[in-house]
């Protein structure tokens, strides 16, 4: 029963500048992100973990593991998503972050869903 068709799972990811939380001459710029996992296959999944490569505009690299995500590990069955939204600081106005969520289907496979690397950037940064 381990063939990819059961374990599909779809992630969108939104971003946003926190102007207010921001203090760009301390370095410090916030931004938020919004995930939507969706459970594409056809077998129930929970998420157990997450992992986060997150890259500054200077390229330092800083790696964020920990169980589930905002406190919850969500549970999908076919079809149902879940979105949440969480945040980063970064000293620059410019990175990106990718990475992954460990998964466990009901039959027990465990399995990486890949998150897809999206930019972090103040508006009108990138052209």
């Amino acid at each position: 029963m381990n063939n990819k068709q059961n374990y599909k799972t779809e992630i969108d990811i939104e971003t946003r500048y926190i102007v207010e939380q921001s203090e760009p001459e301390k370095e410090r710029f916030v931004f938020s992100y919004t995930i939507t996992i969706r459970n594409n296959g056809n077998i129930p999944t929970r998420l157990l973990r997450r992992h986060w490569i997150i890259t500054d505009g200077n390229g330092n690299v800083q790696e964020v593991k920990g169980e589930g995500v905002v406190g919850e590990q969500p549970y999908l069955k076919p079809g149902e998503g879940f979105r949440y939204t969480s945040g980063t600081v970064l000293p620059t106005p410019l990175g990106s972050m990718h990475g992954s969520y460990k998964m466990i289907a009901d039959d027990g496979s465990e399995f990486d869903a890949a998150i897809p690397a999206f930019t972090l950037s103040i508006p009108n940064t990138l052209h």
